[in-house]
């Protein structure tokens, strides 16, 4: 979908209020949002979204709404005033005080505070690992040739057996393929084997995402072309050619914006040519506007329909930053009264993120565009009504492949963006979904770059730590009481795992969102408030969580046709087999352990959608982190053991 902020001046609220949807934005969920064919408008309560549909779902009336980047802090930096914080910060010291504690009963048994066997392990090869990183970084950019050939037209990409469909997934399994392989030739240890598998698996999602956007937008550029040559050749049969069909759908334009009773003064022609029509009308009272008559999108009865529309009306006709006729303001002002309109903010934006609700939806109108819009195709309006509809067709394509420029940034139009650069930038920003732009910050802060440096190698310290400390030397053998391992392993696991969380979602993503100035930190959810293990899945992890949800789920049922069950089902099947892969990677074992447990999920998610578990949201929660703290010791003890 394309998603635009409308600000909150009173012409964009009234253009839309008639269609507003009584819907909090912190209800929504990218997977349940459909969206009708003409588009929908959400008041979030802090601005009002206008979604208008990216593509119709086949075989389906309704919509898919995709999914949109808007300007988010992360959820611990965007909490500054939580009534809590003190406990994030006992937490911390909490850690702080069992890892002085491990280091001096270490330097009494030893004599040194910290072992570094763990690290001799994985830092075994690391310039060789680093290297082969690069090379498989640096091969994903193929991706931006092979798009520039989708957009030239030579390869198709129009469903699961077009050509260029069958050598994008060709060379997506070749590419793990050799990965894989690659782990085994080196004989890596666990830890760069997993990292190297677990990179390939991440730049294969973003190759994907790149190639499949791109690839939707080769056909519709192809769509427009075939069009743009139609309306050509029919426009050259034409009195007047090109430039007379031009001018007619100028003076059509014209006409329609005029005044109902003057456009209507001028078809009957009683109006005489020195006459003036004002463009205002006795105070409070609003224009007269026959019953039936179109304005805009919207067809307009009796009553407040009337006033509303001729305000509307007007209101699109004042020239730009002029002021507001007595008549228009009073009605604004009843209007406003009545709970109608809501008044601009006069309040100067300061903060750090761009402002979610700056204006970034072009004007309806064709003249009156802003140099940041994309130009409407100039036929628009054309009294013929069949030049009339391909002129609209090719400008809503142009429309699709154009970026929003939200922010006030430059719009990007396909195939403009398929450039080394733009697909560089793509590969910095922490995301897995593909976007012709994403929100902005307005500068980069390097004393925040530095922060997000020193909590890595703070937290890394203390996951090393308890790695070294608390889990190696209590690795299950086999023999060993499996009671036994659980308890001893539980709390260690479950603390590396929450350490390991804050390092790649808090330090890394930021760090790198910091550098390539996006501005939606929501890597992340209140996943720790889960209490279901759905729940748990779309908020721990929102950049896979985003990338399944548009490329597996949305796609197995736009592109092959399943049921929503079944698009469920493929997504958990694809995620449970990759990590599976991982795992056998890392300890050389196929042994379906994780696998089998990751699609356990399924029946434990319909399990959790029972009212007793819905009513009981605390037990949800216990049984929720339960399962968590016994699922990481399970797989040790499983895997090492068995």
């Amino acid at each position: 979908m394309r998603l635009r902020h409308l600000s909150r001046s009173p012409l964009h609220l009234l253009t839309t209020q008639r269609r507003l949807l009584k819907q909090s934005s912190n209800k929504m969920t990218s997977e349940d949002l459909r969206v009708s064919r003409k588009g929908s408008t959400i008041d979030t309560g802090s601005g009002v979204l206008h979604i208008q549909p990216y593509r119709t779902s086949r075989g389906s009336s309704q919509l898919l709404a995709k999914l949109t980047f808007v300007p988010r802090a992360s959820h611990f930096e965007s909490h500054g005033q939580d009534a809590f914080r003190g406990f994030y910060v006992l937490f911390w010291i909490a850690i702080g005080l069992l890892i002085l504690r491990t280091y001096v009963v270490s330097f009494d048994e030893t004599g040194y505070p910290l072992s570094l066997s763990f690290a001799a392990l994985f830092s075994k090869d690391a310039l060789g690992l680093a290297l082969s990183d690069a090379v498989l970084v640096g091969s994903t950019g193929i991706s931006v040739p092979f798009v520039k050939l989708l957009a030239s037209g030579r390869l198709r990409y129009n469903g699961a057996g077009s050509p260029g469909m069958i050598i994008q997934h060709a060379y997506q399994t070749l590419m793990l393929a050799v990965a894989v392989l690659w782990t085994f030739n080196r004989q890596w240890e666990w830890v760069q084997s997993g990292f190297f598998t677990l990179h390939c698996i991440v730049m294969l999602m973003k190759v994907h995402s790149y190639v499949s956007i791109n690839g939707e937008f080769s056909e519709l550029l192809l769509q427009k072309n075939i069009q743009t040559g139609a309306l050509k050749s029919m426009v050259s049969k034409l009195p007047g050619g090109w430039s007379g069909a031009e001018t007619e759908a100028s003076d059509a334009r014209t006409l329609a914006a005029q005044p109902f009773d003057e456009r209507k003064d001028k078809e009957s022609g009683n109006m005489s040519p020195g006459s003036v029509v004002s463009d205002t009308t006795p105070e409070g009272t609003p224009m007269p506007i026959a019953d039936g008559v179109v304005i805009g999108t919207e067809v307009m009865g009796n009553g407040n329909d009337l006033a509303m529309a001729s305000l509307r009306h007007r209101l699109a006709t004042l020239p730009p930053g002029g002021a507001l006729p007595k008549s228009i303001a009073k009605l604004a002002s009843t209007n406003n009264q009545n709970g109608l309109l809501k008044p601009p903010s006069s309040a100067k934006d300061t903060s750090y993120f761009p402002s979610s609700t700056d204006t970034a939806f072009p004007p309806k109108t064709v003249e009156s565009q802003s140099s940041n819009a994309p130009a409407k195709h100039p036929l628009i309006g054309h009294p013929n009504p069949e030049v009339n509809a391909l002129a609209e067709s090719i400008s809503a394509l142009d429309d699709e492949m154009t970026s929003v420029g939200v922010n006030g940034q430059k719009r990007v139009q396909f195939p403009g963006n398929v450039t080394l650069k733009n697909f560089a930038d793509y590969q910095l920003i922490p995301t897995l979904v593909y976007e012709l732009e994403y929100p902005r910050t307005e500068r980069v802060r390097p004393f925040y770059i530095f922060e997000k440096t020193v909590a890595f190698l703070g937290t890394f310290t203390l996951l090393y730590t308890i790695t070294e400390h608390y889990i190696i030397p209590l690795t299950p053998k086999p023999g060993q009481p499996f009671f036994r391992s659980l308890i001893d392993l539980a709390l260690p696991f479950m603390l590396s795992y929450l350490l390991l969380f804050y390092i790649i979602f808090e330090c890394i993503c930021n760090g790198f969102a910091e550098i390539a100035r996006f501005a939606d930190r929501q890597f992340y959810e209140d996943w720790w408030n889960s209490t279901t293990w759905d729940e748990f899945a779309r908020k721990w992890n929102k950049p896979v969580h985003s990338f399944l949800l548009r490329h597996v789920y949305a796609s197995s049922i736009e592109y092959h046709k399943m049921s929503k069950p079944s698009a469920t089902m493929v997504t958990f099947l694809l995620s449970a087999a990759l990590h599976e892969l991982v795992m056998a990677i890392v300890t050389k074992k196929l042994r379906l352990y994780l696998f089998v447990l990751q699609m356990a999920q399924v029946p434990m998610i319909w399990l959790g959608r029972t009212p007793f578990i819905r009513r009981n949201k605390i037990l949800g929660n216990a049984v929720f982190w339960l399962g968590l703290m016994a699922g990481f010791p399970l797989l040790c003890v499983a895997y090492c053991a068995y």
